[in-house]
């Protein structure tokens, strides 16, 4: 008989071809609506195009210290690191800011939590894990900010200290 060596689709089959269809003509549609609705993300000028570079921002070097936008922030560094030796072998931050060399530099001693071990375990030198500190701390750069800050610092919204009555 005709047809009788080949397996048929049977209907649950060609409902799922048919939905499986529809869902990959759908997401076409979508990815090509989105093009229109989504700006791309590499700006207005076409991806090749050559576009002249923003100046280098100026480093702020005037050794003052900042005062910080939130509790926890890691300090900026107040002066030019640039030529600074940061790598396993060697850390030119420490010839200064190292607990034993503050006195002679004149420079803030780093966090004595920069000699913790997680466990909180005091050590005699850096912990391994504080060692690279531009992982945390950057150098403040003379450029505009990026996007509007409306932060308020508590003490602007007339919150008083504990206890104070």
């Amino acid at each position: 008989m005709r047809g009788q060596g080949r397996p048929r689709l049977t209907r649950r089959s060609r409902v799922l071809v048919a939905a499986g269809l529809l869902a990959l003509a759908g997401t076409a549609a979508l990815a090509q609506m989105s093009v229109s609705i989504v700006p791309p993300l590499t700006g207005a000028e076409q991806p090749m195009e050559t576009a002249p570079a923003n100046p280098i921002p100026k480093w702020v070097i005037d050794d003052v210290r900042r005062m910080r936008a939130y509790p926890e922030q890691p300090p900026v560094i107040p002066h030019s690191i640039e030529g600074y030796q940061l790598s396993v072998n060697a850390n030119r931050c420490l010839s200064c800011h190292k607990r034993e060399f503050t006195e002679a530099s004149g420079a803030p001693m780093i966090s004595v939590t920069h000699y913790m071990t997680r466990e909180g375990q005091m050590l005699a030198d850096v912990s391994p894990r504080r060692y690279f500190c531009t992982a945390c701390h950057v150098s403040q750069a003379d450029t505009p900010a990026l996007v509007g800050n409306t932060f308020i610092d508590m003490s602007e919204l007339g919150v008083g200290h504990a206890g104070d009555q």
